[in-house]
């Protein structure tokens, strides 16, 4: 699954950890992610975050 980064700050979104702490279980790709989450570091919209290229 791919990795997404926020641009604001760097956090990286791993969908195989997903973000227990804002309700996002593990396995959850970032498209699937509800269009209100925000980064758990910096508070980013989602659309600030951009793919992470392996």
């Amino acid at each position: 699954m791919q990795k997404y980064e926020c641009t604001v700050c760097g956090y990286v979104y791993d969908p195989e950890q997903g973000d227990p702490d804002g309700g996002i279980g593990p396995g959850t790709p970032f498209e699937d992610i509800p269009d209100d989450w925000v980064c758990p570091v910096c508070g980013a919209e989602k659309s600030q975050f951009e793919l992470v290229e392996d």
